[in-house]
């Protein structure tokens, strides 16, 4: 109903008008329960037609307008890059499951180094505009958060892959707990398909244009499930997280990194420590000698 109101009062088509004859038109909630089921069943647009009485034509209009106010009118809140507060929410967690520094994992079926050039994901960085991350592995410490992948991303300093021949235990242990973990990107996209189903079957009504806009507004709506169903349903006790407790060895710095100037020459050397393989190669040593420490001797693993 907070949708319904916002878009009512903010978007023109939302708002509820007479016909020629002095009879209301369709109401908002009617435009707005129909948007939500065909991108909640992925149904044709005429389906709607004998429940809200909505024509084919007029219920793909109630999707189009939706989603692009979904956009403009709740973007900036739940489209949002990180805060300080969520990265150490974030790095929380990952430490708690075996791998501190970790802010989660990444995966795309274009992923190729051509992507990655093109890619906003480290563009705070590069641009000096990130908050300050400090974390410690094996007693090593680091200062670039990193994402757990699959084999096929290159081996930069903020990418840890698998051990795609394990030898040994330790490295055994440590390719199990990072692809246990991985799967999480995953689980994701697996929740968001099944509360969307428009996301999962065959677009054939739309341009690449509108699909865009859609997969958006649906990544938002469930934005705004997980918001609103963390306090009662997060596995994870959130007290622990809250500013000023400890954090254990990770912890993010709330004064953002911004006194670097956003000249070449320091984003060519943010660049680099981005792509530094030995630093990739060592944050990796330590993570594998880290896991052992901490879950090698459990009942599990012997």
């Amino acid at each position: 109903m907070h949708i319904v109101d916002r878009l009512s009062n903010e978007v023109q088509y939302f708002r509820e008008k007479k016909d020629g004859l002095g009879r209301n038109s369709l109401s908002p909630l009617q435009k707005c329960t129909a948007t939500i089921r065909v991108l909640a069943y992925g149904s044709t647009s005429d389906m709607v037609d004998e429940y809200l009485r909505l024509g084919e034509t007029t219920a793909r209009l109630c999707v189009e307008h939706f989603v692009e106010g979904i956009i403009k009118i709740f973007g900036d809140e739940y489209l949002r890059r990180p805060t300080p507060a969520d990265l150490q929410r974030l790095l929380d967690v990952g430490e708690r499951r075996g791998f501190p520094g970790m802010i989660g994992s990444i995966d795309c079926t274009l992923n190729d180094i051509n992507v990655l050039d093109h890619s906003p994901v480290f563009d705070d960085i590069i641009n000096g505009q990130a908050p300050n991350v400090t974390f410690f592995v094996n007693e090593r410490k680091y200062h670039m958060a990193y994402y757990l992948t699959d084999g096929i991303y290159p081996k930069w300093a903020t990418f840890i892959q698998s051990i795609s021949v394990p030898q040994g235990p330790q490295a055994v242990l440590f390719a199990q707990r990072q692809e246990a973990v991985r799967k999480d990107v995953e689980r994701a996209f697996g929740v968001l398909q099944a509360r969307f189903a428009i996301v999962k079957n065959p677009a054939l009504f739309w341009d690449k244009v509108k699909i865009g806009k859609i997969m958006r507004a649906s990544i938002m709506l469930h934005n705004m499930i997980v918001e609103d169903e963390r306090d009662g349903y997060s596995l994870v006790d959130v007290s622990e997280f809250q500013q000023g407790e400890d954090h254990g060895n990770s912890h993010v710095d709330f004064m953002y990194s911004t006194d670097i100037p956003s000249n070449i020459t320091n984003m060519m050397d943010a660049r680099r420590r981005i792509r530094n393989r030995q630093m990739h190669q060592q944050l990796k040593d330590d993570l594998v000698e880290h896991i052992w420490r901490r879950f090698g001797h459990d009942d599990d693993n012997n």
